[in-house]
């Protein structure tokens, strides 16, 4: 998944640097850093999504044992389901714009 949205990442770049031409120094010094900064904005969004479907496991276990109060554990799967729908419609979206950018006529 991961890989899908860097290769779609790399193709965006790629394109707007045929289709800039002649791009000011300071705009292509910027443009890694804004790359790393996406890139790390996503890996911070998938550890949360991964976290959040560690704590709901946990608590869907202590309500399993009577531990942990049926509200808690429906909140966390909720949060949980949620979080991983947003994963997924971020992923479809990067992908659709990677097709189109392939499917481009430069």
């Amino acid at each position: 998944m991961v890989s899908n949205i860097s290769s779609a990442l790399n193709a965006y770049n790629q394109a707007l640097m045929r289709i800039g031409g002649q791009v000011q120094s300071e705009k292509v010094a910027t443009t890694p850093t804004t790359q790393e900064q996406f890139g790390d904005m996503v890996k911070s969004a998938l550890e949360e999504t991964v976290d959040l479907h560690k704590e709901s496991e946990k608590l869907t276990v202590a309500g399993i044992q009577g531990k942990a109060d049926i509200q808690d554990v429906v909140l966390a799967v909720s949060n949980a389901e949620m979080a991983l729908e947003t994963v997924v419609a971020v992923r479809d979206t990067a992908i659709k714009a990677y097709n189109t950018i392939m499917q481009m006529n430069i």
